[in-house]
């Protein structure tokens, strides 16, 4: 078995990160992920960033199990070959913005006529509807307006704060590849497609709720603004470095201050139950603090793990590959891309024993596949070498040598 979702085509037309996350997700799960780019220039992700061979990293990182077909969708023809291939489609996926996929004849209405039973997917911002369903979203835009920035500052009052990854775009991906094998299920159970609709809005507020919004949760509750988190946010400093030291129960706290050597704080009222704990947090932070800076990394690790207590040293992301608990689990491979040639990634993370996931191929270069699947959809070579020449589709793009273009980040 090539994965637990071999057999089902995904009709991808998505760009920059959410949606090509998503897919891909689907394609490391054994899907036939078709990628419909416009000729010549492509996602624009290609263009972006650390470039080896002509194909950039991130690129590279979110669209490895995907054939590239490049098709010119402003185009009459190019939309007649789209809907030819969505009629052996089990998923179309789009991102452009509310409206567009109307206006070229490729919304789920569109679809539905020549493919009835197609799971139509939607990723936006804003979502279809209000005041902001027309405007750009880009990450920041999300990450301010779902009011996480804030919740990074620490308190309503202090200065916000941005997370430094796009959390909103990764997890709106997380989220629709989610939906989408849901909706597979569903088809399964009655024959019915239906119309799945992710924003970044939505999955971001969700995401948020579970954990960040308790004052928000009653809505009799008067209290207007967040309690004022602590000033230390768990990442503390060593000897040598910085590390991370969470308690949560009874235990773990008698634990820490064995690892301390600070066993009167059992005794001190300020910290003798969770509660206690939680209402003296920047007295027990900085405490807390203030021994850990006595020792390295290395030495309170040895002792706190000792006690049991979770505990974590601070790595730079070059380190991260080097821990050997990521080299235990396998999570970063490496393979040869015909372009951008020895390549590290980090492998699908679901397993699954019976149908495994697996990296087949990566990245596809912009138009790799044009030919392969117009063939299978029937076309001849005299066709396809027509519809080049009118410009409705685009000539695959010739593998570069990566030993003679890279270019630093």
């Amino acid at each position: 078995m090539r994965g637990p979702l071999d057999g089902y085509r995904i009709l991808d037309t998505t760009t920059m990160l959410s949606g090509p996350w998503a897919t891909m997700i689907l394609a490391d799960q054994g899907a036939d992920v078709i990628k419909i780019e416009a000729p010549e220039r492509g996602d624009h992700v290609r263009h972006l960033g650390n470039r080896r061979g002509g194909m950039s990293a991130m690129f590279l990182n979110i669209n490895r199990n995907k054939r590239s077909v490049a098709i010119d969708l402003r185009t009459e023809d190019g939309v007649g070959l789209l809907k030819r291939i969505a009629v052996g489609a089990d998923v179309f996926v789009q991102n452009f913005r509310p409206g567009v996929v109307e206006r070229l004849g490729i919304g789920e209405r569109d679809l539905r006529k020549i493919a009835p039973e197609i799971i139509y997917a939607s990723i936006s911002g804003f979502g279809e509807n209000g005041p902001w369903a027309h405007k750009p979203a880009y990450d920041p835009i999300i990450q301010a307006l779902s009011g996480l920035t804030t919740v990074q500052g620490g308190s309503d009052t202090e200065r916000p704060r941005l997370v430094r990854t796009v959390l909103a775009d990764k997890l709106s991906a997380v989220v629709a590849s989610q939906a989408i094998t849901a909706a597979l299920v569903a088809r399964e159970r009655t024959g019915q497609g239906q119309h799945v609709r992710v924003s970044m809005l939505d999955a971001m507020l969700s995401f948020l709720w579970a954990s960040d919004m308790s004052v928000q949760t009653y809505p009799d509750n008067r209290q207007g603004s967040q309690p004022t988190a602590s000033f230390i946010d768990l990442i503390y400093e060593t000897k040598d470095g910085y590390m991370t030291v969470a308690v949560m129960s009874d235990k773990e706290w008698a634990g820490l201050t064995r690892a301390l050597e600070r066993r009167e704080w059992l005794n001190d009222p300020r910290f003798a139950t969770p509660v206690a704990r939680d209402k003296n947090v920047d007295e027990r932070l900085r405490l807390t603090q203030e021994v850990l800076r006595t020792r390295s990394t290395a030495e309170w690790m040895e002792r706190l793990e000792a006690e049991d207590v979770p505990c974590a040293p601070v790595l730079t992301r070059d380190g991260v590959t080097r821990h050997p608990q990521v080299i235990a689990s396998d999570v970063v491979v490496e393979f040869d891309h015909p372009s951008a040639g020895r390549v590290r990634q980090t492998r699908a993370p679901a397993r699954f024993d019976k149908t495994p996931t697996s990296i087949r191929f990566g990245a596809p270069r912009l138009g790799e596949h044009t030919r392969e699947l117009l063939a299978e959809l029937g076309l001849t070579a005299l066709e396809i070498r027509d519809l080049e020449l009118k410009g409705v589709i685009g000539a695959a793009e010739v593998s570069i040598d990566p030993e003679t273009t890279t270019t630093p980040d």
